[in-house]
Order: structure tokens, then sequence, then C-alpha cells
């Protein structure tokens, strides 16, 4: 399984609510800083980090999307 985002792509995050419900407001462009392992559950992670403010975050691959 190979990432789909590549180091300084611009994506989108997409938050997490309450109980895991996806977030109704639009994120701030991140741009991704590297690829972490595949953990044991098999998914996909990233480190990310904020283009508006001084932010990092580890997610992973589908709370992002292509930023336009």
């Amino acid at each position: 399984m190979a990432h789909s985002f590549s180091i300084n792509d611009d994506v989108h995050h997409q938050g997490q609510g309450p109980q895991g419900r996806a977030e109704k407001i639009q994120s701030d462009v991140y741009t991704v800083v590297g690829c972490m392992p595949i953990e044991a559950d098999g998914r996909l992670r990233y480190r990310i980090r904020s283009k508006t403010e001084n932010v990092e975050r580890i997610v992973t691959e589908e709370q992002l999307s292509r930023s336009q």
C-alpha cells in the first residue's frame, strides 16, 4: 500500500468533531512534512504543518484531500 500524498504536497485536513464525526468547517491548507510508517491497523498516516499557524498534526490519509 503506497502513500497517495508526498512531502511538500498542499492538502486540506478534514478535522474530527465529537465522537469522530467530521467537522463541517473547511480547514486551512496544510503542507505534508512527512510520511509515517504504516501502522498495525493498516491506515496510512502523515505529519502535516499548517501554512497559517504554528501547528503540526499527525493524521490519517482519509482525513486529507488535495488542495486546489
